[in-house]
């Protein structure tokens, strides 16, 4: 989508069997410069409607950017703007859009000019973790060099406090809280995990509470949630779940999330079965030799192969 097309109106003059063609610029509307202005967050906001639930970060997506727009505003107008951390903790499960939300954010923060690249690296404990004294540190900084202009999102980040005092993560955690003050605004550095874990984590160091002043929460998804995000999911592979399926697959999600297992997927969960059931229908359509277009669309109950575990 973009706001930059103006409207063209030509004006024909005839004189003398001569045609003068004059070509008029209509002016952008107040409306269409205003939807300009504030184009990032209106792609930020057509992104994240297609996210499931979510409400609560959709309304602190628009925080960050109203924050962001309007200290702009203020240093054009000549008041004085602190610089702003950015560096964030999310919480919660796996499979609850964390990463997603992530790469969101770093292209946000690329068009509003605070990142310069807006990339997202992905890393986990093994990544930073070296096998002997000064490698942790090394290793580290390599990270942090790819990182800068963008975003370093560290998964599971409570596992660098998990060895104790002569573990490396130890070192890997102030290699970052160096890097957090001596390049805080060249990257943005985003530590995320389960919530307990997490809140754990941050009694271990008590600088690093002060560091990540955004702190946002993931919620479990809910059944209503799990079952839309199915249909989505099966829709984008041009699949159609028959009412006996989500009959089965609802009745399973109920069991499953009253169950409230930590090491529930969310998201991740369902994508698992979704995947699961069309090899399931494959076979079933090899065995009964049906190619015909509505059973190749058609998963139906006999293709949903649901273990009360979460093994899929």
């Amino acid at each position: 989508m973009t706001f930059k097309k103006k409207t063209q109106i030509n004006i024909i003059l005839n004189q003398n069997n001569e045609r003068d063609r004059v070509e008029v610029e209509a002016s952008p509307s107040a409306k269409e410069r205003q939807l300009e202005k504030h184009l990032p967050l209106k792609k930020m906001e057509q992104e994240m409607s297609s996210l499931v639930g979510m409400e609560e970060l959709k309304g602190f997506i628009k925080e960050i950017y109203a924050w962001l727009y309007v200290n702009k505003c203020r240093a054009e107008q000549g008041l004085k703007v602190e610089k702003q951390v950015l560096h964030m903790m999310f919480k919660g499960n796996p499979g609850t859009g964390k990463t997603t939300v992530a790469r969101m954010l770093g292209n946000l923060f690329h068009e509003m000019n605070v990142l310069s690249k807006g990339h997202l690296i992905e890393v986990e404990r093994a990544d930073l973790v070296g096998e002997y004294i000064g490698h942790t540190a090394q290793k580290t900084r390599e990270l942090l060099k790819k990182a800068m202009g963008g975003i370093l999102f560290i998964d599971e980040a409570y596992s660098l406090a998990r060895g104790g005092e002569k573990d490396f993560g130890k070192e890997a955690i102030d290699t970052l809280v160096k890097a957090m003050e001596d390049q805080q605004h060249d990257f943005i550095l985003i530590l995320a995990g389960y919530s307990g874990e997490m809140d754990r984590f941050l009694k271990l160091n008590p600088g690093l509470p002060s560091r990540f002043p955004i702190m946002v929460s993931f919620p479990d998804y809910s059944v209503d949630e799990l079952m839309e995000i199915s249909r989505k999911m099966v829709a984008e592979r041009q699949y159609i779940m028959a009412k006996d399926s989500e009959w089965k697959l609802r009745q399973h999600l109920q069991r499953v999330c009253a169950a409230g297992e930590k090491s529930f997927s969310n998201g991740r969960y369902i994508r698992n079965i979704i995947e699961k059931a069309v090899r399931k229908q494959s076979v079933r359509l090899l065995r009964e030799e049906r190619t015909d277009k509505k059973s190749l669309m058609s998963l139906n109950a006999d293709d949903l192969h649901l273990e009360e575990k979460h093994g899929i």
